[in-house]
């Protein structure tokens, strides 16, 4: 992940924890806010009830009729003491037959208790409304909305702030690690072809067959570094792969390393189909299966490599008798390693997952402890067409 997407990252976990812990005392808010908004309203309404009050009040019983007040929002109605209706503009039952103010959802109404029979016989003046609190919801809304931005600006803000001298001593420690990868390459095959020559002019010896061996060890660990390195700028072209002599060059390859701990390779390689794959990814995953399986691997047993054809899908297996795995599902996390004495820097398995996820192949793990331990590779069927 690189530096913007972890900040970015970071900032949305922060924003979203911070919004989380905002939520009690903004709901709070927005209660105290409708409690308002509901005040407000009852304010409303008894300003109403009086303008009607004061109707009645100023009608003169020699008029032939009272004209009623009428109001677009509210709407009203004279009632008796058993709350049947005298004269109602409403078109709502009344759910709650007490003096005060009610809400019902979004109807608000209030009912006010008139003298006795001094407003034509009329006990109880009911008047009503619709309440809305959008504009509450809104404001709520908008307040949030705010919060968070702000929160993730600042949060993204301070977090690159703060992360600036590590970025650079992480940039440096990269190009410490290209360069000392760099300059390893030289030096490794320099050994390699002297150790080359050396054999055809002499007779083999264990000594320089133990210094072959862990050159091919040092030569592994560092493909899987140079392929860490330049794999996310890299472009890997795929090219038509016999599988089977690409499996025994490298088995010929590691067969130097395997006798050194008094281990046999066994092979039983059937004809698969070309596959369509890049070679140095399929090299990591074979060579990193490999390796493993001898390091892990108890000296004077053996390590049985198959490949075969089932079900129209190519199956690439590795058994060891060795050590075993207790947690299979940690293994492919970089940098992890169950058994530190083994050496290595834990970054094998971590490739062959990302080559594998990237390939759609399928991976089966069988393994016991101190038993050994069984990876099966599955190519996805017709894999060796490219598309």
């Amino acid at each position: 992940m690189n530096d913007s997407n972890y900040s970015t990252k970071y900032a949305l976990v922060y924003t979203t924890l911070i919004t989380l812990i905002l939520l009690a005392p903004l709901f709070y808010y927005f209660t105290y806010m409708k409690h308002i908004h509901s005040i407000q309203n009852e304010l409303l309404l008894k300003e109403k009830s009086l303008l009607i009050v004061k109707a009645m009040q100023d009608y003169n019983q020699d008029e032939e009729f009272f004209e009623y007040p009428r109001y677009k929002t509210f709407t009203s109605g004279l009632y008796d003491e058993s709350f049947k209706p005298i004269f109602s503009l409403l078109e709502y039952n009344i759910k709650y037959f007490k003096d005060g103010y009610h809400l019902d959802g979004n109807h608000a109404y209030l009912i006010v208790k008139l003298p006795n029979r001094r407003y034509f016989g009329a006990k109880y003046l009911i008047v009503k409304n619709s309440i809305s609190f959008a504009s509450v919801y809104e404001k709520i809304l908008m307040i949030l909305f705010f919060i968070v931005v702000l929160v993730f600006i600042l949060s993204l803000f301070f977090l690159r702030t703060f992360a600036k001298p590590f970025q650079k001593m992480n940039k440096q420690l990269d190009n410490f690690i290209k360069d000392s990868v760099h300059e390893i390459n030289t030096p490794l095959s320099i050994i390699n072809v002297n150790i080359d020559l050396y054999n055809r002019k002499n007779e083999e010896n264990k000594y320089m067959q133990r210094m072959k061996a862990a050159t091919k060890v040092l030569s592994n660990i560092y493909n899987d570094m140079d392929y860490l390195i330049k794999h996310e700028r890299l472009t890997y072209e795929k090219v038509q792969i016999n599988i089977k002599e690409f499996l025994q060059e490298r088995i010929e390859y590691f067969s130097e390393v395997a006798r050194m701990k008094k281990i046999i390779i066994k092979s039983e390689l059937q004809e698969c189909e070309s596959i369509y794959m890049n070679e140095k990814q399929l090299q990591r995953l074979i060579d990193n299966n490999i390796s493993n399986a001898i390091k892990y691997s108890y000296e004077d047993s053996s390590i049985d490599i198959s490949l075969y054809m089932k079900d129209n899908r190519c199956h690439l297996s590795f058994k060891d008798y060795g050590v075993g795995i207790k947690q299979t599902e940690k293994i492919f996390t970089r940098y992890y390693r169950e058994d530190a004495s083994k050496g290595g820097f834990g970054i094998g398995l971590n490739i062959v997952k990302s080559i594998i996820s990237k390939e759609n192949i399928d991976l089966q793990i069988e393994s016991e402890p101190k038993k050994g331990t069984q990876f099966l590779y599955i190519f996805p069927e017709r894999f060796y067409k490219s598309v």
